[in-house]
Protein backbone atom coordinates (compact mmCIF):
# COMPACT_ATOMS: atom_id res chain seq x y z
CA UNK A 1 0.00 0.00 0.00
CA UNK A 2 1.30 3.43 -0.90
CA UNK A 3 2.86 5.61 1.78
CA UNK A 4 0.80 8.47 0.29
CA UNK A 5 -2.48 7.03 1.58
CA UNK A 6 -3.90 7.04 5.08
CA UNK A 7 -3.87 3.64 6.80
CA UNK A 8 -7.56 4.16 7.61
CA UNK A 9 -8.43 3.09 4.03
CA UNK A 10 -7.85 -0.54 3.06
CA UNK A 11 -6.18 -1.28 -0.32
CA UNK A 12 -9.44 -2.85 -1.59
CA UNK A 13 -11.49 0.22 -0.57
CA UNK A 14 -8.91 2.53 -2.13
CA UNK A 15 -9.13 0.71 -5.44
CA UNK A 16 -12.95 0.74 -5.24
CA UNK A 17 -12.93 4.52 -4.67
CA UNK A 18 -10.67 5.00 -7.67
CA UNK A 19 -13.02 2.87 -9.78
CA UNK A 20 -16.05 4.88 -8.62
CA UNK A 21 -14.14 8.08 -9.33
CA UNK A 22 -13.45 6.96 -12.92
CA UNK A 23 -17.12 6.41 -13.80
CA UNK A 24 -18.66 8.71 -16.42
CA UNK A 25 -21.22 11.27 -15.18
CA UNK A 26 -20.32 10.69 -11.52
CA UNK A 27 -19.57 14.05 -9.89
CA UNK A 28 -18.74 14.87 -6.27
CA UNK A 29 -22.39 14.94 -5.11
CA UNK A 30 -23.24 11.53 -6.60
CA UNK A 31 -20.00 10.04 -5.24
CA UNK A 32 -21.02 11.24 -1.79
CA UNK A 33 -24.56 9.90 -2.22
CA UNK A 34 -23.20 6.43 -3.02
CA UNK A 35 -20.83 6.34 -0.04
CA UNK A 36 -23.61 7.53 2.26
CA UNK A 37 -26.10 4.97 0.95
CA UNK A 38 -23.81 1.93 0.97
CA UNK A 39 -21.20 2.81 3.62
CA UNK A 40 -18.19 2.17 1.36
CA UNK A 41 -17.11 2.31 -2.27
CA UNK A 42 -16.59 -1.48 -2.30
CA UNK A 43 -20.22 -2.10 -1.26
CA UNK A 44 -21.47 0.54 -3.72
CA UNK A 45 -19.70 -1.19 -6.62
CA UNK A 46 -21.22 -4.57 -5.79
CA UNK A 47 -24.76 -3.22 -5.22
CA UNK A 48 -27.37 -4.08 -7.87
CA UNK A 49 -28.02 -1.62 -10.69
CA UNK A 50 -31.57 -1.09 -9.42
CA UNK A 51 -30.17 0.29 -6.13
CA UNK A 52 -28.09 2.81 -8.08
CA UNK A 53 -31.07 3.83 -10.21
CA UNK A 54 -33.18 4.37 -7.09
CA UNK A 55 -30.53 6.91 -5.95
CA UNK A 56 -31.02 8.80 -9.23
CA UNK A 57 -27.77 7.67 -10.85
CA UNK A 58 -27.75 7.55 -14.66
CA UNK A 59 -27.44 4.27 -16.60
CA UNK A 60 -24.05 5.45 -17.98
CA UNK A 61 -22.64 5.21 -14.43
CA UNK A 62 -24.16 1.84 -13.61
CA UNK A 63 -23.17 0.20 -16.89
CA UNK A 64 -19.52 1.30 -16.70
CA UNK A 65 -18.86 -0.17 -13.24
CA UNK A 66 -17.22 -3.35 -14.47
CA UNK A 67 -15.67 -1.96 -17.64
CA UNK A 68 -12.04 -2.74 -18.45
CA UNK A 69 -11.41 0.99 -18.92
CA UNK A 70 -12.55 1.86 -15.38
CA UNK A 71 -10.52 -0.99 -13.81
CA UNK A 72 -7.47 0.02 -15.85
CA UNK A 73 -7.83 3.67 -14.77
CA UNK A 74 -7.89 2.61 -11.10
CA UNK A 75 -4.79 0.43 -11.59
CA UNK A 76 -2.95 3.30 -13.28
CA UNK A 77 -3.86 5.66 -10.42
CA UNK A 78 -2.60 3.13 -7.83
CA UNK A 79 0.72 2.90 -9.67
CA UNK A 80 0.89 6.72 -9.93
CA UNK A 81 0.47 7.31 -6.19
CA UNK A 82 3.22 4.79 -5.46
CA UNK A 83 5.67 7.56 -6.37
CA UNK A 84 7.24 9.49 -3.46
CA UNK A 85 6.17 12.90 -4.85
CA UNK A 86 2.63 11.89 -5.88
CA UNK A 87 -0.30 11.69 -3.50
CA UNK A 88 -4.02 11.11 -3.28
CA UNK A 89 -6.06 13.08 -0.73
CA UNK A 90 -9.58 11.95 0.21
CA UNK A 91 -12.34 14.12 1.63
CA UNK A 92 -12.83 11.95 4.75
CA UNK A 93 -9.14 11.83 5.69
CA UNK A 94 -7.34 14.24 8.08
CA UNK A 95 -4.82 15.47 5.47
CA UNK A 96 -7.57 16.84 3.19
CA UNK A 97 -7.49 20.69 2.86
CA UNK A 98 -9.81 21.96 5.65
CA UNK A 99 -11.30 24.96 3.78
CA UNK A 100 -12.04 22.85 0.71
CA UNK A 101 -13.72 20.21 2.88
CA UNK A 102 -16.37 22.81 3.81
CA UNK A 103 -17.81 22.82 0.27
CA UNK A 104 -20.98 20.86 -0.33
CA UNK A 105 -19.46 19.59 -3.60
CA UNK A 106 -15.86 19.18 -2.37
CA UNK A 107 -13.91 16.80 -4.64
CA UNK A 108 -13.96 13.31 -3.06
CA UNK A 109 -10.45 12.63 -4.38
CA UNK A 110 -7.61 15.04 -5.12
CA UNK A 111 -4.49 14.00 -7.02
CA UNK A 112 -1.46 15.98 -5.84
CA UNK A 113 1.95 16.19 -7.51
CA UNK A 114 4.41 17.89 -5.14
CA UNK A 115 4.00 18.74 -1.45
CA UNK A 116 0.44 18.11 -0.19
CA UNK A 117 1.11 19.79 3.18
CA UNK A 118 1.02 23.27 1.63
CA UNK A 119 -2.72 22.74 0.98
CA UNK A 120 -3.18 23.05 4.75
CA UNK A 121 -1.63 26.52 4.78
CA UNK A 122 -3.42 29.88 4.29
CA UNK A 123 -3.93 30.37 0.55
CA UNK A 124 -4.92 33.34 -1.58
CA UNK A 125 -6.13 32.83 -5.13
CA UNK A 126 -4.84 35.17 -7.82
CA UNK A 127 -6.63 34.91 -11.16
CA UNK A 128 -7.23 36.90 -14.33
CA UNK A 129 -7.22 37.08 -18.08
CA UNK A 130 -5.35 34.65 -20.33
CA UNK A 131 -4.73 37.58 -22.70
CA UNK A 132 -3.56 40.03 -20.07
CA UNK A 133 -1.85 43.34 -20.82
CA UNK A 134 1.80 43.87 -19.86
CA UNK A 135 0.83 46.15 -16.93
CA UNK A 136 -1.68 43.48 -15.81
CA UNK A 137 1.02 40.79 -15.81
CA UNK A 138 3.38 43.09 -13.90
CA UNK A 139 0.67 43.87 -11.32
CA UNK A 140 -0.12 40.16 -10.86
CA UNK A 141 3.57 39.38 -10.36
CA UNK A 142 4.05 42.22 -7.84
CA UNK A 143 1.01 41.18 -5.75
CA UNK A 144 2.00 37.52 -5.91
CA UNK A 145 5.55 38.27 -4.73
CA UNK A 146 4.33 40.39 -1.80
CA UNK A 147 1.64 37.94 -0.69
CA UNK A 148 3.96 34.91 -1.05
CA UNK A 149 6.64 36.75 0.94
CA UNK A 150 4.01 37.46 3.64
CA UNK A 151 3.56 33.70 4.00
CA UNK A 152 0.47 33.06 1.88
CA UNK A 153 0.39 30.20 -0.61
CA UNK A 154 -0.58 31.59 -4.04
CA UNK A 155 -3.26 29.47 -5.72
CA UNK A 156 -4.27 29.76 -9.36
CA UNK A 157 -5.26 27.74 -12.44
CA UNK A 158 -1.92 27.42 -14.28
CA UNK A 159 -3.52 29.09 -17.33
CA UNK A 160 -1.64 31.43 -19.65
CA UNK A 161 -1.58 35.12 -18.72
CA UNK A 162 -2.27 36.23 -15.14
CA UNK A 163 -2.26 32.69 -13.64
CA UNK A 164 1.19 31.86 -14.98
CA UNK A 165 2.61 35.24 -13.88
CA UNK A 166 1.26 34.68 -10.35
CA UNK A 167 2.73 31.15 -10.04
CA UNK A 168 6.12 32.22 -11.39
CA UNK A 169 6.39 35.31 -9.16
CA UNK A 170 5.66 33.22 -6.03
CA UNK A 171 8.46 30.81 -6.99
CA UNK A 172 10.81 33.75 -7.68
CA UNK A 173 10.69 34.85 -4.02
CA UNK A 174 10.99 31.30 -2.66
CA UNK A 175 7.25 31.20 -1.88
CA UNK A 176 4.79 28.35 -2.33
CA UNK A 177 2.14 28.12 -5.01
CA UNK A 178 -0.63 25.68 -5.97
CA UNK A 179 -1.75 25.07 -9.57
CA UNK A 180 -5.25 23.61 -9.97
CA UNK A 181 -5.73 21.89 -13.32
CA UNK A 182 -8.92 21.45 -15.35
CA UNK A 183 -7.37 18.25 -16.78
CA UNK A 184 -5.83 15.12 -15.29
CA UNK A 185 -2.27 15.50 -13.98
CA UNK A 186 -0.89 13.41 -16.86
CA UNK A 187 -2.41 15.81 -19.41
CA UNK A 188 -0.98 19.15 -18.24
CA UNK A 189 -2.76 21.97 -20.08
CA UNK A 190 -1.71 24.34 -21.54
CA UNK A 191 1.37 22.47 -22.73
CA UNK A 192 3.35 25.72 -22.68
CA UNK A 193 3.18 25.55 -18.87
CA UNK A 194 4.63 22.05 -18.49
CA UNK A 195 8.03 23.45 -17.46
CA UNK A 196 6.37 25.81 -14.96
CA UNK A 197 4.36 22.90 -13.47
CA UNK A 198 7.57 20.85 -13.18
CA UNK A 199 9.38 23.74 -11.47
CA UNK A 200 6.50 24.13 -9.00
CA UNK A 201 6.64 20.43 -8.07
CA UNK A 202 10.45 20.46 -7.75
CA UNK A 203 10.52 23.64 -5.62
CA UNK A 204 8.18 22.48 -2.85
CA UNK A 205 4.90 23.68 -4.38
CA UNK A 206 2.12 21.53 -5.83
CA UNK A 207 -0.03 20.89 -8.90
CA UNK A 208 -3.41 19.29 -8.18
CA UNK A 209 -6.51 17.98 -9.95
CA UNK A 210 -9.76 16.23 -9.08
CA UNK A 211 -9.92 14.60 -12.52
CA UNK A 212 -8.69 11.08 -13.38
CA UNK A 213 -5.03 11.24 -14.49
CA UNK A 214 -5.59 10.91 -18.26
CA UNK A 215 -8.51 13.40 -18.53
CA UNK A 216 -7.91 15.82 -21.41
CA UNK A 217 -9.06 19.47 -21.60
CA UNK A 218 -12.85 19.82 -21.87
CA UNK A 219 -14.65 23.19 -21.61
CA UNK A 220 -17.06 21.99 -18.90
CA UNK A 221 -14.18 21.00 -16.60
CA UNK A 222 -12.78 24.51 -16.13
CA UNK A 223 -15.71 25.95 -14.10
CA UNK A 224 -15.43 22.84 -11.89
CA UNK A 225 -11.71 23.55 -11.52
CA UNK A 226 -12.52 27.15 -10.52
CA UNK A 227 -14.60 26.10 -7.49
CA UNK A 228 -11.49 24.31 -6.15
CA UNK A 229 -9.29 27.41 -6.66
CA UNK A 230 -11.72 29.54 -4.62
CA UNK A 231 -12.58 26.73 -2.19
CA UNK A 232 -8.95 26.27 -1.15
CA UNK A 233 -8.43 29.99 -0.59
CA UNK A 234 -9.27 32.60 2.05
CA UNK A 235 -9.95 35.03 -0.77
CA UNK A 236 -9.72 35.53 -4.53
CA UNK A 237 -7.90 38.48 -6.13
CA UNK A 238 -8.93 39.25 -9.73
CA UNK A 239 -6.25 41.28 -11.49
CA UNK A 240 -7.60 41.75 -15.02
CA UNK A 241 -10.69 40.17 -16.59
CA UNK A 242 -13.29 40.75 -19.28
CA UNK A 243 -16.95 40.61 -18.27
CA UNK A 244 -17.39 37.10 -19.78
CA UNK A 245 -14.22 35.58 -18.29
CA UNK A 246 -13.69 32.43 -16.22
CA UNK A 247 -12.11 34.62 -13.53
CA UNK A 248 -15.53 36.11 -12.83
CA UNK A 249 -16.92 32.59 -12.39
CA UNK A 250 -14.16 31.96 -9.82
CA UNK A 251 -14.99 35.24 -8.05
CA UNK A 252 -18.73 34.48 -7.95
CA UNK A 253 -18.04 30.98 -6.62
CA UNK A 254 -15.77 32.54 -3.97
CA UNK A 255 -18.56 34.88 -2.86
CA UNK A 256 -21.03 31.95 -2.68
CA UNK A 257 -18.47 30.00 -0.61
CA UNK A 258 -18.16 32.88 1.85
CA UNK A 259 -14.64 33.85 0.73
CA UNK A 260 -13.35 37.38 0.28
CA UNK A 261 -13.35 38.75 -3.29
CA UNK A 262 -10.79 41.42 -4.26
CA UNK A 263 -10.53 43.26 -7.58
CA UNK A 264 -7.91 45.63 -8.96
CA UNK A 265 -9.46 48.58 -10.85
CA UNK A 266 -8.12 49.77 -14.20
CA UNK A 267 -8.72 52.30 -16.93
CA UNK A 268 -12.33 52.67 -18.08
CA UNK A 269 -10.92 52.43 -21.64
CA UNK A 270 -9.31 49.02 -21.09
CA UNK A 271 -11.62 46.01 -21.83
CA UNK A 272 -9.60 43.90 -19.36
CA UNK A 273 -10.67 46.18 -16.50
CA UNK A 274 -14.41 45.77 -17.10
CA UNK A 275 -14.73 42.46 -15.28
CA UNK A 276 -12.95 43.90 -12.24
CA UNK A 277 -15.17 46.99 -12.27
CA UNK A 278 -18.24 44.74 -12.46
CA UNK A 279 -16.99 42.81 -9.39
CA UNK A 280 -16.40 46.06 -7.48
CA UNK A 281 -19.96 47.19 -8.30
CA UNK A 282 -21.13 43.79 -7.00
CA UNK A 283 -19.37 44.33 -3.67
CA UNK A 284 -15.79 43.09 -4.18
CA UNK A 285 -13.07 44.88 -2.18
CA UNK A 286 -11.33 47.48 -4.36
CA UNK A 287 -7.62 46.77 -4.04
CA UNK A 288 -4.77 49.18 -4.79
CA UNK A 289 -2.14 47.64 -2.50
CA UNK A 290 -1.38 44.40 -0.67
CA UNK A 291 -2.28 46.32 2.49
CA UNK A 292 -5.96 46.36 1.44
CA UNK A 293 -5.94 42.55 1.33
CA UNK A 294 -4.08 42.13 4.63
CA UNK A 295 -6.52 44.50 6.37
CA UNK A 296 -9.57 42.40 5.45
CA UNK A 297 -7.84 39.23 6.64
CA UNK A 298 -6.81 40.85 9.91
CA UNK A 299 -7.48 38.52 12.80
CA UNK A 300 -8.24 35.52 10.58
CA UNK A 301 -8.20 32.54 12.95
CA UNK A 302 -6.28 34.80 15.32
CA UNK A 303 -5.82 33.03 18.63
CA UNK A 304 -5.22 35.06 21.79
CA UNK A 305 -1.94 34.36 23.64
CA UNK A 306 -2.14 31.62 26.30
CA UNK A 307 -4.03 32.85 29.39
CA UNK A 308 -1.10 31.90 31.60
CA UNK A 309 1.08 34.54 30.01
CA UNK A 310 -0.62 37.94 29.62
CA UNK A 311 1.46 40.04 27.23
CA UNK A 312 2.21 43.72 27.26
CA UNK A 313 2.18 45.22 23.77
CA UNK A 314 5.97 45.60 23.92
CA UNK A 315 6.40 41.95 24.89
CA UNK A 316 4.90 40.35 21.79
CA UNK A 317 6.65 36.96 21.58
CA UNK A 318 7.13 37.14 17.79
CA UNK A 319 8.59 40.66 18.04
CA UNK A 320 10.99 39.45 20.73
CA UNK A 321 12.20 36.72 18.33
CA UNK A 322 12.47 39.18 15.42
CA UNK A 323 14.42 41.67 17.54
CA UNK A 324 16.98 38.91 18.09
CA UNK A 325 17.23 38.01 14.37
CA UNK A 326 15.20 38.05 11.14
CA UNK A 327 13.09 34.90 10.65
CA UNK A 328 10.91 33.33 7.95
CA UNK A 329 7.29 32.70 9.00
CA UNK A 330 8.01 28.93 9.17
CA UNK A 331 11.05 29.55 11.42
CA UNK A 332 8.91 31.75 13.69
CA UNK A 333 6.33 28.95 13.99
CA UNK A 334 9.08 26.52 15.05
CA UNK A 335 10.73 28.97 17.46
CA UNK A 336 7.47 30.12 19.07
CA UNK A 337 5.68 26.78 19.14
CA UNK A 338 2.65 28.46 17.51
CA UNK A 339 0.82 26.97 14.52
CA UNK A 340 1.69 28.54 11.17
CA UNK A 341 -1.83 30.04 10.62
CA UNK A 342 -1.59 31.68 14.05
CA UNK A 343 1.89 33.05 13.26
CA UNK A 344 0.69 34.40 9.88
CA UNK A 345 -2.33 36.08 11.48
CA UNK A 346 -0.10 37.68 14.15
CA UNK A 347 2.49 38.82 11.57
CA UNK A 348 -0.28 40.36 9.48
CA UNK A 349 -1.39 42.41 12.51
CA UNK A 350 2.21 43.41 13.32
CA UNK A 351 2.68 44.49 9.70
CA UNK A 352 -0.55 46.53 9.73
CA UNK A 353 0.61 48.16 13.00
CA UNK A 354 3.97 48.90 11.30
CA UNK A 355 5.85 46.90 13.95
CA UNK A 356 7.20 44.24 11.56
CA UNK A 357 8.16 44.23 7.90
CA UNK A 358 8.72 41.46 5.35
CA UNK A 359 11.67 41.63 2.98
CA UNK A 360 12.46 38.81 0.54
CA UNK A 361 10.54 36.23 2.56
CA UNK A 362 12.09 37.11 5.94
CA UNK A 363 10.47 39.11 8.73
CA UNK A 364 12.26 41.97 10.55
CA UNK A 365 11.22 43.91 13.63
CA UNK A 366 10.60 47.57 12.79
CA UNK A 367 12.57 49.87 15.05
CA UNK A 368 10.28 52.55 16.49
Amino acid sequence: MSHSISAAISPAELEARLRLHGLPALGAMRFGRLLQAFGSASKALSAPASAWHSLGLPTACTDARRSVEVREGARRALAWIDNQAQHLLMWDQPDYPPLLAQLEDAPPLLFVAGDPSILQRPQLALVGSRRASRPGLDTAAAFSRSLAAAGFVITSGLALGIDGAAHQAALDVGGRTVGVLGTGLEKCYPQRHRALARAMIEQGSAVISEFPLDTGPRPEHFPRRNRIISGLSLGVLVVEASVASGSLITARLAAEQGREVYAIPGSIHHPGARGCHQLIRDGAVLVESVQHILETLRGWQHLPPPAAAPLEASEHPLLALLQAAPHSSEALALASGWSLPRVLAALTELEIEARAVNENGRWFARLS
